[in-house]
């Protein structure tokens, strides 16, 4: 396959044209290059976890290594995040200060920053793996408000490992569960691992709407904070 005609948009493609090499590409701009929001993270590590199973060559016509993919995609995510936050830092606020386009959008930095205030900041960097764009634009704002590094380091650490090794290994074994028939499988088991991924978000919205019904003060207080900040 031409390598210059590749859709970076397509996991297959990606995996089958670049390999190894292009999935960790891809995860470390997608959680540390602002324009790489736009690349599917998700899907691809599942993908890449079924690509390092035995039904390898039939989805994807190429085998990964599994070892590799466990130790690269999570250094590669950490290090996307670390170098986002990090851009955050020296550039501030004014980074975010541009008008939209068709590659930035202030409402993506406004979402980054909901999560940011809404869950505090560790939890906001681990469960932001889990959420497409939310993933790049959070470690920037992370630095833009002050996080500090050895803080944000260590949640980015457990935050990259979950997201990449989880869905990774989710995928090499529903691959080697299912064999010949990956096909009749593939798209629910992606529809599944997406699903997935968005319960510890569904999960803490229903805990802090719990909370704001019972009326605990400080719960309820950091729920309203973030939606008064944004009206502003």
């Amino acid at each position: 396959m031409d390598s210059l005609a590749v859709n970076v948009l397509d996991a297959t493609s990606v995996i089958s044209t670049f390999g190894l090499i292009g999935i960790l590409a891809i995860i470390f701009a997608e959680t540390g290059l602002l324009v790489g929001f736009f690349f599917p993270g998700d899907s691809m590590l599942f993908l890449a976890g079924v690509a390092a199973s035995s039904s390898a060559e039939k989805v994807v016509g190429t085998t990964l290594p599994l070892t590799w993919l466990l130790i690269g995609a999570p250094l590669c995510a950490i290090a996307g995040a670390q170098l986002g936050h990090l851009i955050g830092t020296k550039a501030g606020p004014k980074m975010f200060n541009k008008p939209n386009s068709k590659l930035f959008k202030k409402e993506y930095v406004e979402k980054a920053e909901h999560y940011f205030e809404k869950f505090g900041p560790a939890k906001a960097v681990v469960l932001a793996r889990f959420i497409p764009i939310v993933r790049t634009f959070l470690n920037p704002v992370a630095g833009v408000l002050e996080m500090p590094a050895r803080k944000f380091f260590v949640w980015n650490v457990v935050g990259g490992v979950v997201w990449t090794v989880g869905i990774i290994l989710a995928g090499y074994f529903l691959g080697d569960a299912i064999g010949d028939s990956i096909d009749k499988y593939l798209l629910p088991g992606i529809a599944v691992i997406v699903v997935i991924s968005l319960l510890p978000i569904i999960i803490e919205v229903f805990r802090e709407r719990r909370a704001k019904k019972r009326g605990d003060g400080p719960s309820a207080d950091r729920a309203e904070e973030p939606v008064a900040q944004n009206s502003n």
